[in-house]
């Protein structure tokens, strides 16, 4: 009869402890206790070149606040991929050369709309080649190819749609890099429960939800990718987010080596670089050529997290967004010969047009 008391007490004060301290995850926000170096950062330590950005109608944009916040990080270039093509992007380049033609690039886009009709295929790669000699110095292509971008007929376009290989050929020729996001994380298309990494991310954005048929098995996506890379060797490829397999480096390095065309940006996925320094530093020195910074979001204070993984070589630091990566952070704490390929010297090897005053040797 004790026993039984005891034991509903304790279920009492429970439950009272339970609805005294009841809060979500993003909320619990324990203090660190571990007692080791810290070297937050930021600002980094060499001039970088961001290849992956995103901005606003940069044809209206009052560049100068935006240099103030790049050169508080150390950002000498940012590549703007949105943007969009035709007369669009000609505001854009008239605005940047108007006010400050060495510290941004832009990134032409394809409007998908209409493949399949006749012609399509001819007006797509004679916009390309209007919009490089408007100022364009690449070619950005959005993961609505292969998600969401129908044909005349109602039909998903792959990404490795025979109609679009005269657009891959013609960035070859114009010596343009083509960055490309395909699909998103493979947690999206599996099952949302208890097991799946990014559950706490697809809980608090559903519509980032995935399955086998919306639209397509994950792995028919990054295959089509593949095989378009494959096909168009000529061409300079830039995957998008290491391609999504910054948490399969051993994979991507087999990747890299069959495809000598693709290079890769880590935006949006320093967390998955973050949790596996020793490896990720052995990967960063045997493919220092081919990997450039991206960071995806335009969000100055979380640059500090890139900074730190690649430079330090500090201990269980907080990444910047919980819902995204809940585990901490470890630095690489890669060398300077390493750190200036990556935040600079690959890109301006790569990228055609990019000013090289203000960067090292």
């Amino acid at each position: 009869m004790q026993r039984l008391f005891l034991l509903g007490l304790t279920a009492i004060l429970f439950q009272s402890a339970i609805g005294q301290l009841k809060m979500d995850f993003e909320t619990y926000d324990p203090v660190n206790t571990l007692v080791v170096p810290k070297h937050p950062l930021t600002r980094s330590k060499y001039p970088f070149i961001d290849v992956h950005n995103h901005q606003g109608d940069m044809g209206s944009q009052n560049l100068d606040v935006l240099i103030k916040d790049m050169d508080k990080l150390n950002m000498k270039v940012m590549v703007n991929l949105t943007g969009r093509g035709g007369e669009e992007l000609k505001k854009m380049i008239t605005n940047i050369k108007d006010h400050h033609p060495k510290r941004f690039i832009v990134f032409t886009n394809i409007d998908f709309n209409g493949v399949g009709r006749a012609g399509w295929t001819e007006n797509a790669v004679r916009q390309l080649d209007l919009d490089v000699k408007n100022g364009a110095n690449g070619l950005k292509i959005f993961k609505n190819l292969g998600l969401s971008a129908k044909d005349i007929n109602g039909k998903r376009v792959a990404v490795d749609d025979p109609r679009l290989d005269a657009i891959w050929d013609k960035a070859g020729e114009l010596k343009i890099p083509v960055l490309i996001h395909t699909a998103d994380p493979k947690p999206f298309w599996d099952s949302l429960d208890s097991k799946n990494e990014r559950w706490l991310e697809l809980a608090t954005h559903p519509g980032r939800k995935r399955s086998a048929t919306d639209p397509e098995p994950w792995e028919d996506l990054i295959e089509e990718q593949h095989r378009m890379f494959k096909k168009h060797p000529k061409t300079t490829f830039i995957a998008a987010h290491f391609g999504w397999y910054a948490n399969d480096l051993d994979h991507l390095g087999m990747l890299l080596d069959q495809m000598p065309n693709v290079v890769v940006e880590f935006g949006a996925v320093i967390a998955e670089l973050g949790r596996q320094p020793r490896r990720a530093k052995e990967f960063f020195t045997k493919y220092q050529d081919r990997i450039l910074f991206g960071k995806d979001s335009w969000v100055p204070e979380e640059y500090a997290t890139y900074f730190r993984v690649l430079e330090t070589e500090d201990e269980y630091f907080p990444y910047h967004k919980k819902y995204h990566a809940f585990w901490a952070m470890y630095g690489m704490g890669l060398p300077d010969s390493i750190l200036k390929k990556v935040y600079y010297k690959n890109a301006l090897r790569i990228i055609p047009n990019i000013d090289k005053s203000g960067f090292p040797d």
